[in-house]
């Protein structure tokens, strides 16, 4: 894979930032994430309750987790 100038200018910010900053960041990453799967499945199944759909979401999730450590 072509490293991309983006890419490079992507870690020059990371550096620049402080540790509490990257952490701030990564929990913003990780929260839009979450948001987005979580969106997608309610335009999927746009007629389950909302208990229902955070059921789906845990089940698909449990499905993704790392269980080796």
């Amino acid at each position: 894979m072509k490293p991309s100038r983006n890419h490079a200018v992507y870690l020059d910010i990371l550096r620049r930032m402080s540790p509490e900053d990257r952490l701030r960041k990564a929990f913003e990453l990780s929260e839009f994430s979450r948001e987005l799967f979580e969106h997608g499945l309610r335009r999927t199944f746009p007629d389950l309750e909302p208990a229902e759909l955070r059921a789906l979401a845990r089940r698909r999730l449990d499905k993704c987790h790392n269980r080796i450590y």
